[in-house]
């Protein structure tokens, strides 16, 4: 899809959905959202929407962002710790290694 095709306002729709979808566990949106209309909110000539759509564009960033220092917090700690945790780390292991811990 062409945004430079798009009305403005179906941009802000747009930009708003991926953006509220993001609040459904699909981080993934809000990374989207912040690297497509990144150009749209900051490089553009100034229109009306565009004041919405800068905000929904930095708040996926900033929530994209905490999703991915969550989530490589987590795997740090997980990978250093999962022989420490016993049965409970096997319990959330998809694929459980072999050997000696």
């Amino acid at each position: 899809m062409d945004l430079r095709k798009m009305k403005n306002e179906d941009k802000l729709k747009l930009s708003r959905w991926y953006y509220r979808g993001g609040f459904f566990f699909l981080p993934y949106l809000w990374f989207v959202n912040a690297i497509w209309f990144f150009k749209e909110a900051f490089q553009q000539t100034p229109y009306e929407e565009q004041k919405m759509i800068r905000t929904y564009v930095i708040r996926s960033a900033i929530g994209a962002l905490v999703w991915a220092a969550g989530l490589i917090a987590w795997i740090t700690v997980f990978q250093m710790r999962r022989a420490e945790w016993g049965a409970l780390a096997d319990d959330l292991s998809f694929i459980i290694p072999m050997g000696i811990p």
